[in-house]
């Protein structure tokens, strides 16, 4: 299985991908980031697995695959709220998720397994995601999609402080 994971960070769900056997496809704009992730998997001995690390704009670099013709079995995405590339472009989830998606979608394989997008804007509902994911992989791939807020419990009341959504479209229903 081919998985691509962009906004990758310090790399959990790629080590997570990884150790389960995909060959993952772990892609950041931050250097800092991407030598963090790294290191992760240097300290939990999985060094050695099928990673590609690539320090890039995450959009250039899903236009890049399309026009290679690259495909994956997964794709997980974990975008921020805002950002600014190095060449000052600017990312607002608000205005560029959709577009993003889409263009995503056409990395997927013919018989992709899952579509994985977390948010941590409390602003982006997890139901406006799952409309997104919803309209674009479903309505192509069938299956299932399935979403949820994420939160934090906070201690002294028991409640839940709301932290953003995830949001999994999967070609079987585990969930």
């Amino acid at each position: 299985m081919n998985v691509l994971n962009l906004f990758a960070y310090t790399g959990g769900a790629t080590l997570a991908s990884a150790k389960a056997g995909a060959k993952v496809c772990h892609v950041d704009a931050s250097k800092g980031m991407v030598s963090w992730a790294r290191e992760n998997a240097k300290m939990s001995n999985l060094e050695d697995l099928p990673i590609r690390w690539i320090v890039d704009d995450c959009e250039k670099f899903v236009l890049r695959e399309i026009r290679r013709n690259n495909k994956y079995d997964g794709i997980i995405m974990d975008p921020p709220s805002y950002g600014r590339g190095p060449n000052g472009e600017i990312w607002k989830i608000e205005d560029n998720l959709f577009e993003f998606v889409n263009e995503c979608e056409k990395l997927l394989s013919d018989d992709p397994e899952f579509f994985i997008i977390n948010s941590y804007s409390t602003g982006f509902s997890a139901s406006t995601i799952e409309y997104l994911v919803s309209e674009i992989v479903k309505k192509k791939y069938g299956g299932f999609v399935f979403s949820s807020e994420i939160g934090i419990k906070v201690m002294s009341s028991g409640l839940i402080l709301p932290s953003g959504s995830t949001v999994i479209w999967s070609k079987k229903k585990w969930f």
